[in-house]
């Protein structure tokens, strides 16, 4: 009889055992596998947020740091559609015309092809209860020169605050010991750069 219970009793913690080595496996891979969605979603919305800066930039000559004016932009605004032509009075054929022949909606013009696109979403961060990017605007002074710059933010701790505490925690870890962002990000308020964090 007691020699049964031990049997069971070693067949639990067995059990027991496995599952923790299990779990010690996939529960890293699991979380990664949930960052990378998570972070897929919040670069297209980044993605997004770029090509309406620049389109903003191209018709205002700087970048807007609300997400208001932005959106008005893209839901409002037109861009307009210029045709370049060669000079007819240019016998070296190196100086052209820009001719403006119409404008295309913001919207139609640079999401297109984005089924379902909504411009009030790209002031969200994905997987979070409607909690906004954080976005800047401004002018800083490289080479002498002033330049407009934007940049927009989603950290870690937002974006994976729902998932396995110790696992963003040592993400974020990470990203500091190599001084980078601790999450996703696109543009820079310190140098004169559109790119994003994940190119």
């Amino acid at each position: 009889m007691v020699n049964n219970i031990i049997k069971i009793l070693l067949l639990v913690v067995i059990i027991v055992l496995g599952y923790l080595v299990f779990e010690s496996v996939m529960g890293p891979v699991r979380f990664k596998k949930e960052v990378d969605k998570r972070s897929e979603s919040v670069i297209q919305n980044m993605k997004d947020i770029r090509s309406a800066q620049m389109a903003y930039k191209n018709l205002y000559g700087k970048y807007t740091g609300g997400f208001d004016t932005l959106i008005g932009f893209i839901e409002k605004d037109s861009i307009p559609v210029v045709r370049m032509i060669p000079d007819p009075t240019d016998t070296t054929f190196t100086k052209t015309i820009r001719d403006t022949i119409g404008a295309l909606s913001v919207v139609d013009s640079l999401f297109a092809n984005r089924h379902n696109f909504n411009p009030e979403d790209i002031r969200y961060i994905p997987y979070t209860d409607k909690v906004e990017f954080t976005m800047s605007a401004g002018i800083i002074e490289k080479g002498g020169v002033d330049v407009n710059v934007f940049e927009v933010l989603a950290p870690y701790s937002v974006l994976l605050k729902d998932l396995d505490e110790q696992s963003v925690i040592n993400l974020i870890a990470q990203k500091e010991q190599i001084e980078r962002y601790p999450g996703l990000k696109v543009g820079s308020m310190t140098e004169a750069n559109t790119d994003g964090n994940w190119e």
